[in-house]
């Protein structure tokens, strides 16, 4: 059994959210930088430079790299053997989210209830997926999601005899919906399968996976290429204004499904697909 204290969790989800706001990881940088070999519009290659440039700007003077510093979702796998001390985990990450947004002079954008609209002024509370795993160590991942592309995700209870082909029209006809809204290029998380709740969740967590690494699974890797060269195809571009590139990787999870079910999950993120990860 080991055991890890409060304040170190508080002090790690802290530096998460400064990081993950200010450092766009490498993976999404190399996929910007490749994206301009395919994009052909004069006005989507300056865009996409200027995405580059906006970026290093972030990191080098750590800065965020957009005004919408995201509702903070947390993902955790903790270790069935460790013992955590000092306080209760859910209230040492929201800690933690309150110190890093103040810290790191990120913007709040929650508000503490979704009809009454006023704004909790520090961020909280964020949302915590907890998953228990094997092990003694603890794993958290900060995953800020902006608003503008949260708002353009979807969900669809599909039917078995939709197939493959109503999950394609279902995700591309998403994308198209959105248009400029989420600020493309984009990075879909796709999920399908399992229950409303699953779906939405998978779809989420898809987002997490390194840009540019093939799905482990062949068909779904076929499938991930397919919708890609599909949604590229629609001429929505970068930031909207036209372009062979409207999306830089999409990423698919799947689950098993009731008889009488297809759930599919569409959750959209701009190319700020931000999220940084420690292991305790």
């Amino acid at each position: 059994m080991r055991s890890i204290s409060y304040n170190i969790i508080v002090d790690s989800v802290a530096k998460l959210c400064a990081e993950a706001c200010c450092q766009l990881g490498d993976d999404v940088l190399e996929a910007l930088a490749k994206s301009l070999e395919q994009e052909v519009s004069s006005g989507g290659r300056e865009i996409l430079k200027l995405l580059m440039e906006n970026a290093r700007i972030s990191r080098e003077e750590n800065i965020p790299m957009c005004q919408d510093t995201g509702f903070t979702v947390v993902f955790l796998e903790l270790g069935q053997d460790v013992h955590l001390e000092g306080g209760d985990i859910n209230e040492a990450i929201n800690e933690g989210v309150r110190k890093g947004y103040r810290q790191g002079y990120l913007r709040k954008s929650i508000v503490g209830h979704p009809l009454k609209r006023v704004n909790t002024g520090d961020n909280t509370p964020c949302v915590i997926h907890t998953r228990v795993v094997p092990g003694e160590n603890l794993k958290i991942t900060v995953a800020p999601k902006g608003g503008g592309s949260e708002n353009m995700s979807a969900l669809k209870m599909l039917k078995p005899a939709d197939g493959v082909e109503g999950v394609k029209k279902f995700v591309i006809d998403t994308v198209k919906a959105a248009g400029p809204n989420p600020c493309p290029p984009l990075v879909i998380g796709v999920g399908i399968g399992g229950t409303m709740e699953k779906a939405a969740l998978m779809a989420k967590e898809a987002l997490l996976r390194e840009v540019g690494t093939k799905n482990p699974q062949q068909d779904l890797a076929e499938l991930e290429l397919q919708l890609l060269n599909e949604i590229n195809k629609l001429g929505i571009g970068p930031q909207g204004l036209g372009g062979r590139v409207t999306a830089l990787a999409v990423h698919i999870k799947t689950f098993a499904a009731h008889i009488a079910s297809l759930p599919v999950a569409v959750n959209i993120n701009c190319h700020a697909a931000r999220h940084k990860s420690i292991i305790l």
